[in-house]
């Protein structure tokens, strides 16, 4: 089984290069990413309440009350009764009539109980389905703005991962001088004790390959950091080992700049992002115009009243109501929400505009950048390949005491800093195509 699973990863990998491979890793793992994602869901929970709204409420409430005190009515009963009484018994002469005395009935019941289920349904109430569309454009703006983020996380991984290869061919430019050097010392250091040379030689020759030395510490401490960034953006460990990949294994093709113009265009997500966004301004005019419309609600009791818990015909009661509203006036509130809600629709196509101009100025400076950054690889190829020859020359002569050793740290010194000049515009280009990819929106997430 785990022979099986280990080919299935190897297979995998064959697929596609090493950098593919590291940013479906980083679109996995990265927790920017996910947090973005966590925002998505978020806003679809925030839908599906906005949804419910066009639901029916339907509550159960008891009520058990004991009072004591309070107001009274006085109810003169017998005031009223009594001389009819008193009457009726001299007519019968019998007291057959009884008088009554005056009662005093309490405002507040010393026992009472109400228990009901209680349904409320809106029948028409436009602010809710406007507040369900505004939810449900913003919650689009939401998973386009996971893609946004997306494309910034594939150019950041890609950065991140030239950054650790510029530092490793810098490393191994600096350890080949570093050969250089040390095998000057030697050489000095023997003709010093042949008595060729004086103490000084070998001293100039000791302080560079501590320069040298020194230039290889801080190439390993860019080597590191690049690295645990790197592995930061995948969300693994800082100190994991990174595959290479040498700069011949990149592909980078260049078209017509029209054709990245009217791409970007139709990829970018943010000017997706921003449609949505205007979409819901335009449901938030909607949703403010409906304040000037009526609602209607319907509402349904069904329960039992009474002084004590009994289930009888006589104690359950069902009560159902519409109950329409209407604001008539209200300050002139609601012409000014309506305003606002237009001049927010006018902000979003203001800058609806103005990202298409950006993206379009962003297009053509990374392009001309790509252009000329691969114009630079050329002359600083050039130049190192002739720094190096410079050298091979000096370093014969050197070797056969025509040149003086200052000639010689002078050429290897400008053979190593065009040689590193050399591998920093070459990563400098995979840098700047890998700006330009993301601007013009070429990465595709489904490969």
């Amino acid at each position: 089984m785990l022979i099986l699973i280990l080919f299935s990863i190897v297979t995998a990998r064959a697929q596609e290069n090493v950098l593919d491979y590291y940013i479906r890793q980083g679109l996995e793992s990265n927790l920017s990413l996910q947090q973005k994602q966590l925002s998505y869901e978020k806003s679809l929970a925030i839908l599906k309440e906005a949804k419910g709204m066009f639901f029916p409420d339907i509550s159960f409430n008891a009520r058990y009350s004991v009072a004591e005190g309070g107001r009274v009515i006085d109810f003169p009963i017998g005031d009223i009764m009594n001389p009819v009484y008193t009457t009726l018994n001299q007519i019968i002469q019998q007291d057959k009539f009884p008088m009554i005395q005056n009662e005093e009935v309490p405002f507040l019941r010393p026992t009472e109980q109400e228990t009901k289920i209680s349904l409320v349904q809106p029948i028409i109430q436009p602010e809710i389905l406007y507040n369900y569309r505004i939810r449900e454009d913003l919650s689009q703006a939401e998973a386009v703005g996971v893609d946004v983020y997306k494309r910034e996380l594939v150019a950041e991984i890609k950065n991140a991962y030239l950054n650790y290869l510029q530092s490793l061919a810098s490393i191994n430019i600096y350890e080949e001088s570093l050969e250089l050097v040390q095998e000057n010392l030697r050489t000095n250091k023997s003709l010093y004790h042949n008595d060729k040379v004086t103490i000084d030689v070998v001293y100039r020759a000791e302080a560079e390959v501590s320069k040298v030395q020194q230039m290889i510490t801080e190439a390993e401490k860019n080597r590191e950091s690049s690295a645990a960034y790197f592995n930061f953006l995948l969300n693994k460990p800082l100190e994991s080992t990174i595959d290479e990949m040498s700069f011949e294994d990149f592909m980078v093709k260049i078209g017509n700049i029209k054709h990245y113009e009217e791409q970007a265009l139709k990829k970018r997500e943010e000017l997706i992002q921003l449609q949505h966004m205007k979409d819901a301004t335009k449901q938030s005019i909607k949703l403010n115009k409906s304040a000037y419309y009526p609602s209607l609600i319907a509402a349904v009791d069904y329960g039992i009243q009474g002084e004590e818990y009994r289930f009888t015909d006589e104690d359950d009661y069902v009560l159902a109501s519409l109950v329409m509203k209407w604001n008539l006036f209200k300050g002139k509130q609601k012409s000014a929400k309506v305003q606002q809600a237009r001049i927010d629709a006018q902000i979003l196509d203001q800058k609806n505009q103005e990202l298409k101009q950006q993206i379009n100025l962003q297009v053509v400076e990374s392009y001309y950048d790509l252009i000329a950054s691969g114009k630079d690889i050329e002359v600083s190829k050039d130049e190192a390949e002739a720094a190096r020859k410079a050298f091979r020359l000096v370093n014969k002569k050197y070797k056969q005491g025509q040149a003086s050793l200052v000639e010689f740290m002078d050429a290897r010194n400008s053979m190593t800093q065009s040689e590193i000049n050399h591998n920093i515009k070459k990563y400098e280009y995979l840098k700047s195509y890998a700006n330009f990819e993301r601007i013009t929106g070429q990465y595709e997430f489904n490969q």
